[in-house]
């Protein structure tokens, strides 16, 4: 067999595997919105929800590293991690505790089988570009992290095509703050490489969660909402296979 014949059939097996990916996603949100249809209780859908996600990488043999788990306090908090793919909500789906309900962008509204998906195990929508909503949206989150409630955050707000770390949204922090809540930065490292921005073909490639150690409320970081994010993000870059997108270039 010739070098080019090994590359044929590498190639053929990457989109073999890229197919299957997709029909075990397929059925595995087709069983997700079924249980949080029919199930009552959002304790019972949450943890329906984190089977099905978890099921995924189970279902196509992703290695997944997950690492500092314990680190997690038992009471609540806010999970802040970094955004670099799609893939990125299901992993947190999978593999943080079922309490946890996740603060998603609202365009995610416009895609009705998961908004309704999302919405039936407590998922929350905030708003990015109108300014009065913005505002609206933060005083519900702090409402929400105050009353006991744990959260997940993408505090950039969304991914580039451009692999690094962006900047940190305040909204988070300022709830974490407000509230007194401690804070744990978690770093996904593989999740761009399984799925890019840039196209919406996977590849198996191995995943690793990392969870930090919480910042509490007792922290010097907690003096400011911009303080504690610079905690969050030199954090999650120490450990991060990817760059800092706010570093000032090299001359």
């Amino acid at each position: 067999m010739t070098i080019a014949d090994t590359g044929f059939f590498s190639r053929w097996a990457r989109l073999a595997w890229g197919a299957y990916a997709w029909l075990v996603f397929a059925a595995i949100v087709t069983g997700a919105l079924l249980g949080v249809l029919l199930l009552p209780g959002l304790d019972r859908r949450r943890r329906w929800a984190r089977a099905c996600a978890r099921s995924f990488f189970v279902g196509t043999r992703i290695p997944v590293t997950e690492t500092g788990f314990e680190k997690i306090p038992d009471g609540h908090c806010i999970v802040v991690a970094n955004h670099a793919s799609y893939l990125d909500g299901v992993i947190m789906q999978a593999y943080l505790p079922a309490r946890f309900s996740f603060v998603i962008k609202s365009e995610v509204q416009r895609v009705p089988v998961m908004h309704f998906l999302l919405r039936r195990v407590g998922s929350r929508f905030v708003e990015r570009f109108t300014a009065a909503a913005s505002a609206r949206d933060a005083r519900s989150l702090l409402k929400a992290a105050s009353a006991g409630e744990s959260l997940a955050v993408f505090p950039e707000g969304t991914f580039i095509a451009t692999p690094g770390l962006g900047r940190f949204r305040p909204g988070a922090f300022a709830s974490a703050i407000k509230g007194a809540i401690p804070l744990v930065p978690v770093a996904i490292n593989g999740s761009r490489a399984i799925l890019p921005p840039t196209t919406l073909w996977p590849q198996r490639k191995p995943l690793c969660i990392t969870v930090l150690d919480p910042v509490d409320p007792g922290d010097h970081a907690y003096s400011s909402s911009a303080a504690l994010a610079a905690v969050a993000r030199e954090r999650i870059l120490e450990v991060l296979d990817e760059p800092d997108l706010l570093a000032a270039p090299a001359r």
